[in-house]
This record gives structure tokens, sequence and C-alpha cells, in this order.
């Protein structure tokens, strides 16, 4: 088994890697590798797209690495392999980011990514710390968690979700604020798992386990 953490240029792409390596040894899920490289891309198990920064920013990286975003298409949404996205990685799971300008995006899970607009001007934008997720539906990647968990956030645009029950769960800051997306064989987490303590390494072992 082998699970491919998407080198495209723009991610946290260490501590992702030790986190995921050190849940894969936990639940015996093959070795996971931090690549660019196009072919090991296309013949992964599993694929983590990791995302920091502006969503112009890093779907341009995807449409220069032409290669990467073809064996991931390939992998994804031909093959069915199973997909985690995280924070701007999910992002650009969507229709259309409007960050700046508007870009598209994937297309794979239906929506607008739009700036956060909490109902109380008090609170500030980015939304940076800790939140308490609120589950919507079971899902085998969230198997031992429940609401209340916490999960650590740093974003200041937010997943608007087209269909209802692609959306997992939320956090409240302000409104509704996607917290975790799902269909079929693909998942997206805008919290960062890998720094997101106990809560965090318990979804990155149930999504190295994950059979859709």
């Amino acid at each position: 088994m082998l699970t491919a953490i998407i080198d495209y240029g723009s991610g946290n792409l260490h501590s992702a890697e030790k986190a995921f390596q050190r849940m894969a040894g936990e639940v015996n899920a093959g070795d996971v590798i931090v690549t660019s490289d196009a072919d090991t891309i296309a013949r992964a198990d599993r694929l983590v797209l990791p995302g920091d920064g502006a969503f112009p920013a890093c779907r341009q990286e995807l449409v220069d690495h032409t290669a990467i975003c073809e064996a991931m298409e390939q992998a994804v949404i031909r093959d069915g392999r199973p997909f985690l996205g995280i924070c701007v990685g999910m992002q650009l799971m969507a229709s259309i980011g409007r960050e700046y300008e508007d870009t598209p995006g994937l297309d794979w899970i239906k929506g607008e990514v739009v700036d956060i607009t909490p109902s109380d001007p008090a609170m500030k934008v980015p939304h940076m710390g800790w939140n308490d997720l609120v589950l919507h539906q079971e899902h085998a990647v969230l198997d031992g968690i429940k609401s209340g968990d916490h999960a650590y956030f740093v974003h200041s645009f937010r997943f608007d979700v087209t269909n209802a029950q692609d959306q997992l769960a939320h956090v409240d800051y302000g409104g509704n604020v996607t917290a975790i997306i799902a269909r079929d064989n693909m998942i997206g987490m805008q919290f960062h798992p890998e720094k997101s303590q106990h809560t965090g390494l318990r979804l990155i072992g149930n999504f190295l386990t994950w059979k859709p």
C-alpha cells in the first residue's frame, strides 16, 4: 500500500508527512511518501492534497504541474482511489474560488469558496485556532470522532457546498463554516489534521484504512 502526499509547490509537507507516516505505522497502512512524480501519483493507492496560501496561487501551481494534475484526475476520478484534500487542498475540490478573483476549481464537489463573514463583526478573520466540530452524518473516516471534538483551523475563506449532503461537519464561527466535505471516494478537511492532535490523528488513521 502506498499513500502519496502530493508536492505541487504548496502546503506544509513536513508536518503532514510525519503525521501520516506515524499513523500508517499504527494502522499497518503501508508506506507514505511526499512526491511530485506523476507516475508515482498515478499508481498510489491513496492520495493526499495539502495546500497553504491563496486559492488562485494554489490552483495555478496545479495548472503549471500538468502531469501531476492529470495523474491525480486519473487516480481519483477515473480509478476511484481514496483522496483527502487538506485546507486549501480541500477548497480546490470546489467548482470555483472567489478569493481575490474568480478562479475555477477542480469541480469535484459542487460549491464555491467564499470569504468568511461572521455575524458578529467583533470576530476576527482569519478564523485561527481551535474550534469544535459539529457532525452532520456518519462516515467511515469519522469513526471515533464526535461533535465537540476539537480541530485546528487557519483560514479566511470557507467552502459553501451546493448540496448539503456533501457537508459532513461544520464549525460555528459567527455562522456555519464547513469543516469536512465528502462524496464517493473523496473527502476534504478545512482544518489541519496533522496539527489537530488526537482528533486529527484519528481522522488520518481512519482515512488510511478507508475503503470507499
